[in-house]
């Protein structure tokens, strides 16, 4: 899945930018990235100006959002908002990774080894209904995607079952979860 538009009229739609905003507000408001924002209105600063008009970049849908919004407060519970927003960064960078599945969806629900990848899916956790916290983390992750770390896997040291986590370059540490790529 791509989200960056080919051409004008791939665009979704249009932001008028009023006073206050910044890229990083509009991306979060409408799900989409800052780079992809900047990309897409060929823009060279994080500069804008009120009034002025901005296309926006193809978004993921509800469905795509809710399911990783759940996924996050499934995995997240109890954990510092930046360790969720970290592990729905997770699952936007194993999308944008040739070495995994292509959509959200596909990610999330992917087997190795015959195993789910995300102990939610497993256990059924997944299908809780997100918190708002859990729903704010994801669209702060979708606004900064492409710009973090680079991490791939997360896990808690306490519980993980898997040495192979253990051998992957650490990115950062949040509350209870490593996360590395």
């Amino acid at each position: 899945m791509t989200f960056l538009p080919l051409n004008d009229a791939d665009a979704a739609s249009v932001h008028t930018v009023k006073e206050g905003d910044s890229l990083y507000k509009i991306g979060q408001t409408y799900g989409v990235s800052v780079l992809s924002l900047k990309s897409i209105n060929q823009l060279k600063s994080s500069t804008i100006y009120p009034g002025q008009e901005l296309k926006l970049p193809e978004k993921i849908t509800d469905e795509e959002f809710d399911l990783l919004a759940r996924l996050v407060h499934a995995e997240a519970k109890g954990e510092p908002y930046a360790g969720k927003v970290a592990v729905a960064t997770v699952v936007l960078n194993r999308v944008d990774h040739p070495d995994f599945p292509n959509t959200i969806k596909d990610v999330i629900y992917a087997k190795d080894s015959g195993y789910y990848a995300f102990t939610p899916v497993a256990n059924g956790q997944i299908d809780l209904p997100a918190d708002e916290e859990s729903k704010k983390a994801v669209k702060e992750a979708l606004a900064f995607r492409g710009q973090g770390n680079g991490s791939l896997f997360f896990y808690n040291p306490k519980t993980a079952t898997s040495g192979y986590v253990a051998t992957r370059e650490v990115t950062v540490k949040i509350g209870n979860h490593v996360f590395a790529k």
